[in-house]
Order: C-alpha cells, then structure tokens, then sequence
C-alpha cells in the first residue's frame, strides 16, 4: 500500500511497485488516518508511508499500523532524512527508511526486504544512524547481558545492515547470523530488528 499526500508522487510509486512481477499494489491512501482504515480492509504485507501529511501524519500513522497489525511491515519514504524525522520511524516501528531520491531498484529491495523482515535503511540515513542516534557506549558496554559476538553483531543492525551483509562482514554463515540476531531479540526484549535499534539508540517507547 502507498500512503502520500502528493497525488502524483503516490500514483508514480503505485504505476512503478505495480510493474514489478512479486508486487501488487492493493491501494493508495493520502494520509495517515485513510492509511489505517484502508490497511484493516486490505491488509497489505508492506506498507509505504510518507511522514508529513495531513489529518495523521506518518509516524503517528506507523505506530498505529505497527499495535494494530503487527504483521504489517511500514517502510517510510519521505523527502527528510533529519535527525527527528528518523528517531520518530524507528520509535514508531518502521522497519525501513528511504528518502524520495531513492531509485527504482532500491525502493524494490527495500519491498521485498520488509516483507521478509528486514530492515533497510538508504545509505546515508544508515551512516546517520550510526554515528548520531548510536549510544556514545559500544553495545557490548551499553548491554553486558550480550556476548561479545552479539554485541557486534548488534552494531551491524544499528548501521542498517541485513544478515547476508552482516555475515559478509563478519565471515559468518547466513544461518549462524540469523540465531545471533534471535538471541539478542530475546535479551534485550525487541519485537524486531527496528525495535532493537531504537532500544539501542534510547528511542524506544
């Protein structure tokens, strides 16, 4: 589903997501307070959600998408990339955050990426989140219930990366990445990957 106030904006994300062979468009809403009442109707796998529009504005929106229908992934598309912009989606639950300028192809792999359960961050906002919302502390020391694999691995997350890039990195099997991700859903009590970040930035409500 696509939630934009710019008719034209929404309607071009709608025509492009609908030529993708895996994707089906099930609707378009204007703002936030339209985007619930159409999700409960429609129930759609992702949702893409603008931040400021009238009536309820996306993150207000997101939250409620995310208490409501859980199985609802939101990945918010918007022009701002700022520091509150960003703090608000995660603490609100969106699982990815992509800015307007995004191309085809990174907006498609942020789709399919929501659906499966990951998170995607554009680049840019993943550095930001990095080196401005990440504690001053590394979460080895801001979380000594996590081992020290875990904790970096946690660092991975907090950066924007999915499991396949995080067990590149580390030289680890997809696998064994997914059970230290699940491992540390459990100790530090995150519902997801979006969760575990904001819990580790001190966003989280």
């Amino acid at each position: 589903m696509v939630v934009d106030d710019q008719a034209i904006v929404r309607e071009g994300l709608a025509t492009l997501l609908d030529l993708l062979p895996d994707v089906e468009v099930v609707g378009e809403a204007a703002n936030g307070a339209d985007a619930i009442d159409l999700a409960g109707r429609t129930l759609p796998d992702v949702v893409l959600m603008d931040l400021r529009m009238p009536v309820l504005g996306g993150a207000e929106a997101t939250a409620r998408l995310r208490s409501e229908m859980p199985g609802t992934a939101v990945i918010v598309l918007t022009t701002y990339a700022d520091d509150t912009s960003i703090a608000a989606a995660l603490a609100a639950g969106a699982r990815g955050y992509l800015t307007k300028d995004a191309g085809r192809d990174e907006l498609a792999a942020a789709v399919r990426a929501a659906a499966s359960g990951q998170v995607t961050f554009a680049r840019d906002v993943g550095e930001r989140i990095a080196s401005q919302f990440a504690a001053p502390r590394s979460s080895r020391e801001r979380f000594p219930q996590l081992r020290p694999r875990e904790a970096e691995v946690l660092d991975h997350i907090i950066a924007g990366e999915n499991n396949r890039q995080i067990a590149a990195e580390l030289y680890l099997s997809v696998g064994t990445v997914k059970s230290y991700v699940n491992d540390i859903f459990a100790k530090l009590g995150a519902r997801d990957r979006a969760h575990a970040i904001a819990l580790s930035t001190g966003r989280a409500k």
